[in-house]
């Protein structure tokens, strides 16, 4: 058996810490379910040598790839040539965890987290329990979904950080344990922004627009492709003004906000997907817009 190399971990950085987005471009380290581990990976080249070393090595948590970039102008260039962004996901137990890179394995600590609860009124009644035939449509809708969410691409660059998609207050932040009328649901996976109907959303980064249609829990439904295994979508749109196949710059329009789907008012749902893990948008924000 190839000898296994273990390296954990002990650089968690918090929202409050001094190195923020706007130094590193890098999303904030907040290793508990759903947030994100930085892992420095000690390695000067990929797996297969003849390969050259400025090519990242491949990486993975679990089953799913993850985003690897260089350190270079980040606090970490003098301790590792390479760190990998793992997003982990909400049903991720707390203890330690590791992601391989060929026979190498490193490790990172998962901390426990404990999120708010939250309980809205429902005045669609199928919206909560929905009948026959929406379950045939949410299911077909649910793995396109999946699908594109779990994707992967390898543009030239991938930017981790981002814009505010929209102006307005957060509403509901990511993590909330959901309960629709009183019956639970699976924990909010995106961070709500209450913006007022027809407001623009922006693209918060450079993408290719992947998905667009009118889901029906989501409504009117939006996803870009970031790169690397970072997807950003954006639900309950009032209009969608990009198609598929499109290419967005950071600023450009992507719609307008609205209270398409299951909602209780006008609002963009924004989710942030990493190696198809749900984690928290706040972490790829400056704090100057949180």
């Amino acid at each position: 058996m190839p000898p296994i190399t273990r390296l954990l971990i002990g650089t968690l950085l918090s929202v409050s810490s001094q190195m923020s987005l706007a130094e590193t471009t890098l999303p904030d380290a907040l290793a508990v379910p759903g947030g994100i581990a930085h892992v420095l990976l000690p390695i000067k080249s990929t797996v297969d040598s003849t390969v050259a070393s400025t090519t990242p090595p491949t990486a993975y948590f679990e089953t799913h790839r993850l985003l690897v970039q260089s350190t270079q102008g980040t606090p970490y260039q003098h301790q590792a040539p390479w760190l990998a962004l793992v997003g982990i996901p909400l049903s991720t137990e707390a203890g330690t965890q590791q992601i391989s890179v060929g026979s190498q394995s490193f490790t990172f600590e998962v901390t426990a987290k404990q999120y708010r609860e939250q309980r809205l009124v429902i005045k669609d009644k199928r919206k909560v329990n929905p009948n026959p035939l929406d379950m045939e449509r949410i299911g077909a809708e649910k793995t396109k979904m999946l699908g594109a969410l779990a994707s992967w691409s390898e543009p030239k660059a991938t930017t981790t950080l981002f814009q505010r998609p929209a102006p307005g207050p957060y509403s509901s932040p990511f993590g909330l344990r959901r309960f629709f009328n009183e019956q639970p649901r699976k924990p909010h996976s995106g961070l709500d922004i209450a913006a007022a109907k027809g407001t623009p959303i922006l693209a918060p980064a450079p993408g290719v627009v992947m998905d667009a249609g009118d889901y029906f829990f989501n409504g009117r439904n939006l996803i870009l492709d970031h790169g690397r295994g970072l997807i950003t979508m954006y639900s309950h749109m009032e209009r969608i003004d990009v198609k598929v196949g499109d290419q967005v710059r950071t600023g450009d329009r992507l719609g307008t906000v609205g209270s398409s789907g299951r909602v209780t008012g006008p609002h963009l749902h924004w989710t942030v997907s990493l190696n198809n893990a749900r984690v928290d948008p706040m972490l790829f924000l400056d704090p100057q817009q949180r």
